[in-house]
């Protein structure tokens, strides 16, 4: 997907791309191939697959919520997706982005600082430890194909507030709506919508799967990942 080919697709998904957030992504696709000479951040390094694997990807998220004025979270960000492009994007979002690998947390400080960007902060954090102060403080929670969804559930449903969304990127799920129908229920959560979709230039499918949190999720939640990974709801 060249740039061109970018803004096209995007504006299939009504989004209108400035130019200065263009040469904002540009800048961010040369930060990660200088990080990614001696860092690992991502396999994918040609350009036109950051663009439509990572870039556009990122973006689909408007498929399945309103990213106007809202509080997001991002769980084991990597090297910013979504959250990074879908603020450099929608620049009127609050973002949080958290990842367990602090060279991963040290990359996206560096972006942020040299797009100069305000009202996102990148945390060297684990998702169920983090969320010790963080409980349902955030409007939309989203991550990126981290884990299963019986464990994921677990790990971000607890940082929504009552109203807001979890919304998991997947590519395929399988049995994995059936298999955490109750971790979902019993987090205080709703399966809203299954959203599956094609990326262009048949790179493959993608699923968005849009949880609704209608009750408060009980204090004992999310347990340690030992725990969860061990026996998931």
């Amino acid at each position: 997907m060249n740039k061109e080919e970018f803004i096209k697709a995007l504006e299939e998904l009504n989004i209108n791309i400035t130019k200065k957030q263009l040469n904002d992504l540009d800048t961010y696709y040369k930060m990660i191939i200088e990080y990614n000479s001696h860092t690992n951040l991502t396999r994918i390094t040609d350009e036109k697959e950051v663009y439509l694997k990572h870039f556009y990807d990122s973006l689909t998220l408007v498929k399945a919520v309103n990213l106007d004025n809202q509080k997001l979270l991002d769980i084991g960000t990597g090297a910013g997706f979504p959250g990074l492009v879908l603020k450099i994007v929608f620049p009127n979002l609050k973002v949080t982005l958290i990842d367990s690998l602090n060279k991963r947390i040290t990359f996206l400080n560096l972006v942020i600082k040299k797009l100069d960007l305000n009202n996102v902060e990148a945390i060297h954090a684990r998702a169920e430890e983090y969320v010790l102060n963080n409980k349902e403080k955030y409007d939309i929670v989203t991550s990126r194909a981290v884990a299963n969804l019986n464990i994921l559930s677990e790990l971000c449903i607890p940082y929504v507030k009552v109203g807001g969304y979890f919304i998991s990127m997947k590519a395929e799920v399988k049995n994995e709506l059936t298999d955490s129908k109750k971790a979902v229920e019993t987090l205080g959560s709703v399966l809203k919508e299954t959203i599956i979709f094609k990326l262009p230039f048949d790179a493959g499918s993608r699923t968005l799967i849009k949880i609704k949190k209608v009750n408060k999720t009980i204090s004992k939640y999310p347990r340690k990942f030992s725990e969860i990974k061990k026996k998931p709801l």
